[in-house]
């Protein structure tokens, strides 16, 4: 089937690790994070991951990977070793891309310059540090444990580290004007090197903003200021050369998380650690894979099972279908309709893409690709479930 449209974009291979570890739970987070009084046996964990990747790279023999992300967690806990030997484990079963991008995520309380340096001769090349918000008060209020001082000194040395670094802001705090907003995001723009993830703080299931939401104790800012916020947003970074590439993500040309890209443009990539998510491609078509969330439970599975999988699923082609639409839309460049009716055996339905051209919501590029217009991105899952119908 795949000869009906070939894509125009091979998105790769892709490896994620995930260190499940954080010294405090955000009120606002709903990955799967875990603190521990305790010392972490990261030696333990190493061995436990080396276990896992081999299991992994039998299940995709022929790979090579463009990309490795540590994300979490804070994976900034680990020691720079505990980083080099996982990647050593990567690259000996794959093999990792000459000139592969390496990122790790971290937090600004939990790093300082030794640790940078260290993380740098094991092999990363990228840092993504997790800011969220440029003054004391909003920081203590997202429960994060460092202050503005902290995260623009460790910034400084993220940029003077590494070939790459990046950062993260969330937007539509409670009390959180337009003003003060646009105001964040210059002073942003004058220290970001070449990448800013913007997120929309959204209330999540089961975390303590949902409990204070709930009990009145948090308010939200309401759905016109929310897009007044989104307007702004995309309105400053256009102008500053920093245009949406995706949803949240906002980049000079060419500084795109190429980790992130595979993701969205439909690739292949391996989900390592605990409460890792992958997508591979098989003999029998694109499967769906999920390890054990519970760091301590997938600990005593890799080490008893040779592996952490508590999901191997084939994915149906109606599956692969959304999957691919929910992900692609998220980017400006859009998606190949060819290679959806390649994964799916038939076309997009003409009459919904018709009907949401003539609603604003959607267009085709000169290249014929597909994408979702600046009027669809604020209703965005709008738009993909109506595709997707």
């Amino acid at each position: 089937m795949a000869s009906i449209h070939p894509p125009r974009i091979d998105p790769g291979f892709g490896v994620y690790v995930h260190w499940p570890f954080c010294l405090s739970k955000c009120p606002y987070c709903d990955f799967n994070s875990h603190v521990r009084r305790n010392p972490i046996d990261e030696a333990r964990y190493v061995e436990a991951f080396g276990v896992e990747i081999a299991h992994r790279a039998k299940l995709t023999p022929g790979r090579k990977a463009a990309s490795v992300f540590f994300g979490g967690g804070t994976p900034s806990l680990m020691k720079p070793a505990t980083v080099e030997a996982i990647l050593e484990a990567i690259d000996k079963a794959w093999g990792i891309e000459k000139g592969a991008e390496i990122t790790l995520e971290a937090n600004p309380s939990s790093v300082e310059a030794d640790r940078f340096r260290g993380y740098r001769a094991a092999g990363v090349n990228r840092v993504s540090l997790g800011v969220q918000a440029l003054n004391d008060a909003d920081l203590r209020a997202l429960g994060r444990l460092h202050n503005r001082a902290e995260a623009l000194a460790a910034l400084k040395v993220a940029t003077s580290t590494f070939e790459r670094a990046s950062f993260d802001l969330i937007y539509a705090r409670p009390g959180q004007t337009v003003d003060q907003w646009r105001a964040e995001l210059n002073e942003a723009l004058s220290i970001a090197p070449e990448h800013l993830s913007l997120y929309q703080l959204t209330i999540e299931p089961d975390t303590m903003f949902e409990r204070l939401e709930a009990a009145g104790k948090l308010k939200m800012p309401n759905a016109d200021l929310q897009r007044d916020l989104w307007e702004a947003t995309q309105d400053t970074m256009g102008k500053a050369g920093m245009p949406a590439y995706e949803i949240s993500n906002h980049a000079r040309p060419g500084a795109e998380s190429r980790h992130n890209l595979i993701y969205w443009r439909y690739g292949e990539y391996v989900g390592v650690g605990p409460g890792a998510h992958g997508r591979v491609a098989g003999k029998s078509g694109r499967r769906a894979h999920a390890t054990e969330k519970h760091p301590e439970m997938w600990l005593t599975c890799v080490e008893t099972e040779g592996h952490g999988l508590v999901e191997d699923e084939a994915l149906s082609i109606e599956e692969q279908g959304d999957e691919f639409l929910l992900m692609g839309l998220r980017l400006t460049e859009g998606i190949d309709p060819g290679r959806f009716q390649a994964l799916t055996g038939k076309p997009l339905a003409a009459s919904r893409v018709a009907e949401l051209i003539a609603d604003g919501l959607v267009e085709y590029t000169r290249e014929g690709r597909l994408r979702v217009s600046a009027e669809g991105f604020p209703v965005l899952d709008a738009v993909v479930a109506d595709l997707a119908a």
